[in-house]
């Protein structure tokens, strides 16, 4: 199979990442229940997983990098520790339900969305200068879109809400790993971020880096201060209520690894040119739309097909053993900034293990699935 969908996660890993969850699996026990080796063991291993991921994304206290099960838990960790019932929240025009499901469960949040046209950073920029007004008590932002790869100007944003005073979360799912995410130069509140995708480890993990004050969103135990009914006040213990998943842990600090020894660099690089590639060749269907945004865009793009309904052609793909996403991407939010809420889009996004014959291939078939697909109408 060719599997183009590491956007939602990364089928391919290091054997480093399986091999360190299995042997997690029957060699380690829980982090802070107990004395012995095992438990030991355990806890430096997710000491381990907090310090290199620290040293990845510039945050000088690992205790302040909290194991999530994904970014969505980690995005609802930090949404209910800054928003309250009844403040305002900014957000960009392409937020995943990841941001919007959660804030909408709070009742009487107003959202006001900084909305700008698709690859365009500055006009991104603008309309958070526009909207971040003394009432707002909380920005949130996302790195880069999931549906279309549009790298948002976080860094700037992230100026701008410092200048302000205001608290900023920044979704990094589909940067982390790829693009350089400096916590403590952006000053940011929060950034979320999961496992399973540009840091190639297990399904189930996450990381929620944590620049202020948060709070919990489970209660129970923690290995720590058992005496007390109320939960721990200090990080990380704070937020990591319950048995953690030390085998995910085990194989994230394989995955972050890999990244680091690899270099983010070269990964970003390496997706850009092979969705730059998939692009050319794509263009030159006709019937054929690209979204296509020039050193705005990271290694991920979406496309339409004339005629042809999204899920049909990724439907098609995959009886041709090409693995895409079809639809709206769970970010029906971007999809009306860019107009295709109607249509949805097909999404192809890469890892550090696709080729360029992969990317060949795919193309010829998917020409040929529109060939096939004009003859039929």
């Amino acid at each position: 199979m060719i599997y183009f969908d590491s956007a939602a996660t990364t089928l391919e890993k290091p054997q480093s990442v399986p091999a360190a969850a299995a042997q997690a699996m029957t060699r380690l026990a829980s982090p802070g229940r107990g004395g012995h080796s095992a438990g030991m063991g355990a806890a430096e291993l997710v000491y381990q997983t907090r310090e290199h991921a620290a040293r990845l994304f510039h945050i000088s206290d690992p205790e302040r990098v909290v194991l999530t099960s994904n970014a969505t838990h980690g995005l609802n960790i930090a949404i209910r520790s800054l928003v309250n019932e009844g403040e305002t929240v900014v957000i960009s025009g392409y937020e995943h339900n990841a941001v919007t499901r959660p804030l909408h469960a709070i009742p009487s949040v107003k959202i006001k969305v900084a909305a700008g046209p698709l690859f365009d950073a500055d006009s991104v920029y603008a309309a958070f200068e526009r909207e971040i007004t003394p009432e707002v008590d909380a920005v949130i932002c996302n790195h880069v879109s999931n549906v279309f790869g549009f790298i948002q100007p976080v860094e700037r944003i992230a100026q701008l809400c410092r200048k302000r005073g205001k608290p900023l979360i920044v979704d990094a799912s589909q940067s982390a790993g790829i693009l350089p995410v400096d916590m403590e130069g952006w000053g940011a509140a929060f950034v979320a971020m999961p496992g399973h995708k540009g840091l190639y480890g297990p399904q189930g993990t996450g990381l929620l880096l944590c620049g202020g004050d948060a709070s919990p969103l489970l209660y129970g135990g923690t290995g720590s201060l058992s005496a007390r009914q109320e939960m721990p006040d200090f990080l990380p213990d704070q937020l990591e209520a319950g048995t953690q998943n030390v085998c995910g842990a085990a194989g994230l600090l394989a995955g972050i690894k890999f990244v680091s020894r690899k270099g983010i660099g070269r990964i970003h690089a390496h997706e850009r040119a092979l969705a730059c590639r998939m692009m050319d060749r794509l263009e030159m269907l006709s019937g054929v739309t690209v979204f296509r945004g020039g050193q705005s865009q990271s290694g991920l793009f979406s496309l339409t097909v004339d005629g042809m309904d999204c899920e049909m052609a990724a439907e098609e793909l995959a009886k041709r053993d090409v693995a895409v996403r079809a639809g709206l991407h769970c970010a029906p939010l971007a999809h009306q900034s860019a107009g295709t809420a109607d249509t949805g889009t097909v999404r192809f996004s890469f890892s550090a293990f696709n080729s360029a014959a992969q990317v060949d291939r795919a193309a010829v078939i998917l020409g040929q699935i529109v060939k096939d697909g004009k003859k039929a109408w």
